[in-house]
């Protein structure tokens, strides 16, 4: 039976806890950070939980 092969593009967006949940970057924290506020900004800093009906298909891209 072949390997599973992990989704190249999930493992860079998301990684797993060392209690098995998984965290995600908030959307627009990249980059045109002129363009926000400063409380916007600083609120995109902390990543978060991968809501609970998404758990199931990332876990499946990452291969867990």
């Amino acid at each position: 039976m072949p390997k599973n092969k992990t989704n190249s593009g999930a493992k860079k967006r998301f990684r797993v806890t060392g209690s098995g949940k998984i965290m995600k970057q908030r959307a627009r924290h990249v980059h045109k950070f002129q363009e926000r506020s400063s409380s916007q900004a600083r609120r995109l800093v902390n990543d978060t939980l991968v809501k609970p009906s998404d758990v199931k298909n990332v876990k499946k891209m990452l291969g867990l």
